[in-house]
């Protein structure tokens, strides 16, 4: 497994960064354009004042890249403004996007000591012009610092949230990363389980099987070539299902499941091989036009010989019909006996039945197709449909 990306709960689309950018830009055009347009006294507006303000909005397209010099900058026009003696404006309301910017991207210090630096300065010069000390200090001073320190508290408060934020994604694709780890040792550790129960008594009864088959035909002495052909049938289909049986071991130990190669209907012959081994007449018909795709020839190989499989264990069958059919998207199968329509009492002492029909219908839903079968008019029949996609 990849690593797990966090995911952000409760937080609906963004607007684009440089929408928002733009957005701020021409909100700070536009106020500062309304106060000088509602300032009093001075030479009056003109149209190089709005030109200012024009500036002031477009420090804000860069505020991402370069907080620190746009609140210097900022600060800087604020004060060639009035010194150019155009209509007042104030210096916090023209300044405050500026200082929210820096301290948003961290750098409250600049834009703590540009305030400073800018509010002082048009104190200083207020007070040297003649101004009432009263009202500058007592009245204007707290609300252009209140404004520039509020602003500067909220572009920090939204910096540290935005870092608690990505802190907390950090965490949570951490944590979602150690879970997947740990998921895929449990998962590994399970399939070396699997891989040695297979290898110690699968694999180990195979082995007995074969050495006692081939010590069994070297040792007999009938000619007859019926029961000759059934010790090589033993040796042969034991010999296969070890090799096989070695690649899904190897592949259980690797963890690549690319290590087995998965059946396809060129080896369907080999799924029918038992039931004519056992005397069985085998009867295939293929009719397909397009490509199938792997997992759906895996499904229809593996569905064809665990059908021929029961055919030959229970059906007493003489003879079975295997059809592969394109229709319509999809590929039916069919595996059709003329045996006994259903299985009959084990003996005392016999395997418990087993899941094999149970199995095959899974494979095939897994696909999204669906799997039947039971007795037809003349013995049993598996039907199976999957989609060719």
């Amino acid at each position: 497994m990849g690593r797990a990306a966090a995911v952000r709960g409760g937080v609906g689309p963004r607007a684009a960064p440089w929408l928002l950018d733009v957005l701020l830009a021409v909100g700070v055009a536009l106020t500062v354009s309304w106060l000088v347009a509602a300032g009093v006294g001075g030479s009056g507006a003109d149209p190089w004042a709005y030109t200012w303000a024009v500036a002031l909005g477009a420090l804000m397209l860069v505020r991402r890249r370069y907080p620190g010099v746009v609140v210097v900058l900022s600060g800087a026009a604020v004060i060639a403004y009035h010194a150019a003696d155009h209509p007042p404006i104030g210096v916090a309301v023209p300044l405050a996007a500026a200082v929210f910017s820096a301290a948003e991207h961290g750098r409250a210090l600049v834009a703590v000591v540009t305030s400073a630096a800018v509010v002082l300065l048009g104190l200083g010069y207020r007070l040297a012009v003649g101004q009432d000390p009263g009202f500058v200090i007592g009245y204007e001073l707290p609300g252009q610092a209140l404004l520039l320190a509020g602003a500067a508290a909220f572009g920090d408060s939204v910096r540290s949230r935005r870092e608690v934020r990505r802190k907390s994604e950090e965490v949570a694709a951490l944590t979602a990363d150690r879970y997947a780890r740990e998921a895929e040792q449990r998962i590994m550790a399970e399939r070396l389980d699997i891989a040695r129960e297979l290898h110690d008594s699968i694999g180990h009864a195979l082995t007995v099987i074969t050495l006692h088959s081939e010590v069994l035909e070297e040792a007999m002495t009938s000619e007859d070539p019926e029961v000759r052909r059934s010790l090589r049938a033993i040796t042969d289909t034991t010999s296969a299902t070890f090799a096989d049986l070695r690649r899904t071991v190897l592949g259980l130990r690797d963890g690549a499941r690319t290590s087995r190669h998965p059946p396809d209907l060129g080896q369907l012959g080999s799924a029918t091989l038992p039931a004519r081994q056992a005397g069985v007449e085998v009867s295939t018909h293929l009719d397909l036009r397009s490509a199938v795709p792997a997992p759906v020839e895996a499904a229809i190989y593996r569905i064809v010989q665990e059908s021929i499989t029961n055919v030959v264990r229970h059906a007493r069958a003489t003879r079975v019909e295997v059809r592969v059919e394109e229709s319509d998207g999809s590929v039916a199968v069919s595996v059709a006996d003329d045996g006994r329509g259903g299985r009959q009492p084990s003996p005392a002492g016999a395997a418990e039945p087993g899941t094999g029909i149970v199995g095959m219908r899974e494979r095939a839903q897994l696909l999204g197709g669906d799997l039947s079968a039971g007795p037809s008019a003349h013995g049993f029949e598996v039907r199976a449909t999957i989609p060719l996609r």
